[in-house]
């Protein structure tokens, strides 16, 4: 499980007179069974449980031994590149991502979740109206945390993640699969859940016609205003997308984004304005389930191609 609020567990320890407290959260992160099913990075592991021995220890004298055993367990494990995330659900259910331990590995920076993924994930959840019953398209799916999130709570008809890097698109394929997922052409694939596909799409060189087959009523993107070149790009699909339902109603079009240079952002509603493309920032929504970042400013705009 991802994050955790230290300075309310901090209070919390100061009231407890014993441990259950500590027995509680241990075995609802590091010891709770989708974890050790899928456990999350050795470091990331060990790091977490150090600041929990450390939370226990300055306010109670006796050690909580399964406290120790899990990080002896931690510290005897092998490091690996790779590391799961798990995010529960409202439905009592989870998302699994297998992930890269590197923000940035073999050349991309799609091979770990971003924040704008969860934000738009959540506001997903909240309206899951918007892609109920429908085809969805996503733009740069990185590890595909937020389309996961839409096929288990929203209900699609179909989801097509998309990516450009090979790497990528084998880590996303993995991730659909290791969440009951199928894939379109798997033959056994549950008549409740949506067709899945992972498509390769460089918006740099995709046509009009290559784009036509997806057929989207939503597209989606979250975190891909990274650089100038990205955005000219993400524009220039979106203009293409339109085109190829030239005689049928656009789709919807929802891009979460970070902002960490007002430019970049900037820049990307200066290009929508150059391409014909209305848009409108949607309102902010309070985070209330997965864990990204407090201090960060999050913005999603609805576009009208």
């Amino acid at each position: 499980m991802r994050s955790f609020p230290w300075r309310s567990l901090e209070a919390k320890l100061r009231d407890s007179s014993d441990s259950e407290l500590l027995r509680d959260i241990l075995h609802k992160t590091v010891k709770h069974p989708v974890c050790v099913k899928h456990p999350p990075s050795v470091k990331y592991a060990r790091c977490f449980l150090s600041e929990l021995i450390k939370k226990h220890e300055a306010v109670h004298t006796e050690p909580l031994d399964e406290l120790y055993e899990a990080l002896v367990e931690t510290l005897m494990a092998k490091e690996s590149t790779q590391g799961h995330r798990s995010y529960l659900l409202p439905s009592g259910g989870s998302v699994t991502l297998s992930e890269s331990t590197a923000i940035i590995s073999h050349g991309t920076t799609g091979l770990v979740t971003w924040d704008a993924a969860l934000y738009l994930a959540e506001w997903a959840i909240e309206n899951p109206a918007a892609f109920t019953n429908r085809t969805v398209l996503e733009l740069g799916s990185g590890a595909g945390l937020t389309g996961l999130a839409i096929c288990k709570m929203c209900r699609p008809q179909a989801y097509i993640f998309s990516d450009c890097h090979s790497r990528v698109l084998e880590q996303l394929r993995g991730n659909v699969l290791l969440n009951g997922l199928s894939l379109e052409a798997d033959i056994t694939a549950k008549l409740d859940s949506p067709r899945v596909t992972v498509a390769q799409l460089d918006w740099d060189v995709a046509t009009v016609h290559q784009l036509s087959a997806f057929q989207p009523d939503v597209v989606i993107a979250a975190d891909v205003l990274y650089c100038p070149e990205a955005i000219v790009s993400l524009v220039g699909v979106l203009q293409r997308l339109a085109a190829c339902r030239e005689h049928q109603r656009a789709p919807e079009v929802y891009v979460a984004f970070t902002i960490r240079n007002p430019e970049t952002c900037q820049l990307f509603t200066t290009e929508l304005g150059r391409a014909g493309i209305r848009w409108e920032v949607e309102p902010r929504h309070e985070q209330k389930l997965f864990p990204y970042e407090e201090h960060l400013e999050m913005a999603m705009l609805n576009l009208t191609l």
